[in-house]
C-alpha cells in the first residue's frame, strides 16, 4: 500500500486527492523541465523543529544556484525572486494565505497541502468546508496560482515535513508602514505580498494580529500517531 493510500485511509473526515488528480487543476500545476537537485541537496542539512514550524523566506546559499537564475528568467519572466524553505511538525489548517504572484513549492518530504480559492472569501469570511486536501509526493515541484489559498504543509510522517518555497522577492517580509484600512482586503494584509485569514483556534496567529475569519473545523491531517493538533 502506498503512502498516499495509507494517508487517505487514516483521514476519513476529508477527501485527500493526489496532486496528479484533475481536481488540482484550479489550484496549480506540476512543474517539469527544471532540475532542483541543488536546492534539494541543501535541504538535506536542514533540521525539522518538533515544536513549531520554521519559515525562512530567503536563503543566500539557495539563491546562489544556477536553477535560481533559470527560474527567475524563464518561470517568473525576469522578475526578481527569493528562495527559502518551510520545515515543521504541523498537521492542522490554522490559517490560509495568498500572494499576488505564483508560489513554487518543492516537496522535500511527502506532505499534504490544504488548499482553497480566494473567490470563496466573502466579507473576509471563509468556510473551511471549501478546503480540499492534496497529497504531494517527495520530489514533486508545483506551482500554486495567486488565487490559491494555502498555508504551511501538513506532515504525513512522524518526523515532520520539509518544503522549498519560491516566491516573488520581498514576499513575507515585514511591512514598511501601517496600512490604512480602506478596503475589506486591507484587513487581511499581514506582511509584504501576504494576505492572511486565520482560524480562531490558532492562538499563535491571533497573538500576531492575524484576522480571524475562517469558520468551521480547524482541519487536521492524521498520519497514524498524531492525535493532538499543533497550533
Amino acid at each position: 500500500m502506498s503512502k498516499y493510500e495509507v494517508i487517505r485511509g487514516l483521514n476519513k473526515h476529508i477527501s485527500i486527492f493526489h496532486v496528479e488528480d484533475s481536481r488540482f487543476a484550479p489550484y496549480g500545476k506540476i512543474i517539469i523541465g527544471y532540475d532542483f537537485q541543488e536546492l534539494q541537496t541543501y535541504m538535506k542539512e536542514m533540521e525539522i523543529p518538533q515544536d513549531h514550524n520554521v519559515y525562512i523566506p530567503s536563503v543566500s546559499d539557495m539563491e546562489n544556484t544556477s536553477v535560481k537564475e533559470r527560474i527567475q528568467t524563464a518561470f517568473y519572466g525576469e522578475m526578481p525572486i527569493q528562495i527559502g524553505y518551510c520545515n515543521g511538525p504541523s498537521s492542522t489548517l490554522n490559517g490560509l494565505e495568498y500572494h499576488k504572484g505564483s508560489e513554487i513549492n518543492i516537496a522535500v518530504t511527502d506532505m499534504v497541502l490544504l488548499l482553497g480559492k480566494v473567490q470563496d472569501i466573502h466579507d473576509n469570511s471563509y468556510d473551511s468546508t471549501n478546503v480540499e486536501a492534496f497529497f504531494i509526493p517527495k520530489g514533486t515541484a508545483i506551482e500554486l496560482y495567486s488565487t490559491t489559498l494555502h498555508f504551511a504543509p501538513c506532515k504525513v510522517n512522524e518526523e515532520g515535513f520539509k518544503t522549498i518555497v519560491i516566491l516573488p522577492a520581498g514576499t513575507n517580509e515585514p511591512l514598511n508602514q501601517e496600512i490604512k484600512k480602506r478596503t475589506e482586503e486591507d484587513k487581511l494584509l499581514f506582511m509584504k505580498n501576504k494576505w492572511l485569514i486565520a482560524h480562531p483556534e490558532s492562538k499563535q496567529l491571533a497573538s500576531k494580529g492575524a484576522y480571524a475569519g475562517i469558520n468551521g473545523d480547524n482541519i487536521s491531517i492524521f498520519h497514524g500517531k498524531n492525535k493532538i493538533k499543533i497550533k
